[in-house]
């Protein structure tokens, strides 16, 4: 297993150059940068531009700007953001971890919700709950999360007042404790409750689908003609196996739990990470947004070496060597 995990680590390293490049080149070729937009004020003068860019590195060749940019990556550097004025590290620190907590909650419901879908609706394949669960899921994995966002927005906090209009804390509140934890709760409910619906259809047809496929099998109809009773069968012998596949899409989605979600976040005001690359974005400060795809690129590659893992863990057919 260590000789396994070492040897992927090793063979990751040109796929993680050659992203480094490929992202790099993406930034660095497309039109503009933070100094061409700082070109809207009226106090900027061309003599200033060129200051600036040379400042910033910007005036360097390409091979040159990659090559200092790359080096200190592999330090642990990743330059300064040039909106917030500060190490692009603290400014991913004092982000991501609001959109990991709203990455967990959303990944718990979206797993509960899915798994209760799937598993019944294979179970009860082609009843009424089936088409209408399929149905609905349907509709909602095609609203896009802006509109769906808005709409809740709309429903349960404009008109309803049922929970805040955004942000992550109340404006002015210096609550502590549990007051404070279930001030954030409230405000997560909204951004949650989008997200999940939308990622949840098509979850819960993985497991559909999954399950339909391990019920046929010869050993279930085994163990339904021995007696055993029918939560036994499903839920011991036949979910069991339906997981296996699901391992590498639980583990994939691992990088989502740091990645935010830039319009969610922006709909709702959330202070997360995804918001936070959103603006620097629309500012050209590709130091940051640099730094947080190299950072996305390395969880998604680390998140394929532990799906690997556990399933050779999960399933004892499968030998890692």
């Amino acid at each position: 297993m260590t000789q396994f995990i070492i040897r992927r680590l090793l063979q990751s390293i040109p796929t993680l150059i050659g992203a480094s490049i490929i992202i790099f080149l993406i930034f660095a070729l497309a039109p503009g940068d933070y100094v061409t937009r700082q070109f809207e004020n009226p106090k900027m003068t061309p003599e200033r531009m060129e200051q600036l860019r040379a400042l910033y590195g910007l005036d360097k060749p390409l091979p040159e700007r990659y090559l200092r940019w790359a080096g200190n990556m592999l330090r642990g550097e990743m330059g300064d953001s040039l909106m917030f004025k500060k190490p692009v590290i603290s400014v991913i620190n004092d982000f991501i971890w609001n959109s990991f907590l709203l990455g967990v909650a959303i990944m718990f419901f979206e797993w509960l919700i899915a798994s209760i879908i799937g598993i019944y609706s294979a179970v009860r394949q082609y009843s009424v709950f089936d088409t209408i669960a399929t149905l609905i899921i349907f509709m909602l994995y095609s609203l896009p999360s802006f509109f769906l966002g808005l709409l809740l927005l709309k429903i349960f906090a404009v008109d309803l007042r049922w929970f805040p209009v955004g942000g992550m804390i109340t404006t002015g509140s210096n609550y502590t404790g549990w007051a404070h934890i279930t001030d954030v709760a409230k405000h997560m409910v909204l951004p949650v409750a989008t997200l999940t619906l939308i990622s949840v259809g098509g979850l819960s047809r993985y497991f559909r689908a999954n399950m339909l496929e391990v019920i046929k099998q010869d050993y279930i109809r085994t163990a339904r003609a021995k007696g055993l009773k029918e939560r036994t069968v499903i839920f011991k012998h036949a979910l069991r196996n339906a997981l296996l596949p699901l391992i590498t899409l639980f583990t994939l989605e691992i990088p989502s739990l740091f990645a935010g979600a830039m319009i969610t976040e922006r709909i709702y005001n959330w202070p997360g990470i995804g918001k936070v690359v959103l603006q620097a974005i629309y500012v050209r400060d590709y130091p940051l947004f640099l730094g947080y795809t190299m950072l996305i690129t390395v969880l998604t590659i680390l998140a394929n070496i532990l799906a690997d893992v556990l399933y050779g863990i999960a399933d004892p057919r499968v030998r890692l060597k």
